[in-house]
């Protein structure tokens, strides 16, 4: 690895498994110490022992974050604690997709999904980014998915989730940069889950097929990309949302 953030310090939420996994590994191994965090203590263990085997610098701070503006500030606390008060990236990963209708979106599923995967991230970013500010800058790195744009017949409310997190995105970076914070998103496309179903493997394989890539991805697709927009590589990158997604955005998928 080529070190490119050795000294820094990065908090990933959802980091026990997957692609926040991934992040937290991928960011180690680039010298990062890297806050891990999680609902699971058992697992948010097993991933620090897996960096600091491997060489890294990692912490866990557990987390369940339900969009309260309570739990983000403990989380920014107690991360900020275990890293010495500097945190240099922020990457908010953590969310939930559970697969829904409009028909049977109650006010509790509703609720949910938009508390986690947008009002948790709003006040976990707006918790951390004085201090950010205070220490010369940081970056910021918010996962969207590409079915913010390309309409599914199925999940609307995660969707409207994940496009609230890209427009946020843009709207952080032009807010934030007077403060040196770069904010950027990654859409991934369909992913590879260590824990997939045979199930949902299959439907996942088929929203890709057809696509350049002709499948799903790996976690670690998602991993560089963070790494990247994370590093000085892509210092001149501000509210943008990188696509790794095998293509299934940019590229018209004709049946077969």
């Amino acid at each position: 690895m080529t070190q490119r953030l050795r000294g820094r310090t990065a908090l990933v939420t959802g980091s026990t498994s997957n692609i926040g996994r991934a992040i937290a590994t991928a960011l180690a191994a680039e010298g990062a110490h890297v806050v891990v965090s999680g609902r699971d203590a058992a697992r948010g263990r097993d991933v620090v022992d897996a960096l600091r085997a491997a060489g890294g610098t990692a912490d866990f701070v557990r987390a369940d974050l339900d969009g309260s503006s309570a739990r983000s500030r403990d989380l920014a606390e107690r991360a900020l604690a275990a890293v010495g008060g500097r945190l240099d990236v922020l990457v908010n990963n953590a969310g939930i997709f559970p697969l829904h209708s409009t028909a049977d979106a109650g006010d509790a599923l509703v609720d949910r999904v938009l508390a986690v995967n947008v009002k948790a991230p709003f006040f976990l970013t707006q918790a951390l980014v004085p201090s950010m500010a205070a220490a010369g800058g940081g970056v910021v790195i918010n996962l969207g998915s590409w079915v913010a744009r390309l309409a599914l017949p199925t999940s609307p409310v995660y969707a409207t989730s994940k496009g609230a997190v890209e427009t946020l995105t843009r709207a952080w970076s032009a807010e934030l940069a007077p403060q040196n914070i770069r904010v950027n998103a990654i859409s991934p496309g369909v992913i590879r889950a260590d824990d997939a179903v045979n199930v949902a493997a299959e439907a996942g394989a088929r929203m890709m097929a057809g696509t350049p890539a002709g499948g799903t991805g790996a976690p670690e697709a998602i991993a560089a990309a963070a790494v990247y927009l994370a590093s000085d590589d892509a210092a001149f990158v501000h509210g943008t949302v990188l696509d790794v997604d095998g293509g299934r955005t940019g590229v018209a998928v004709v049946a077969g």
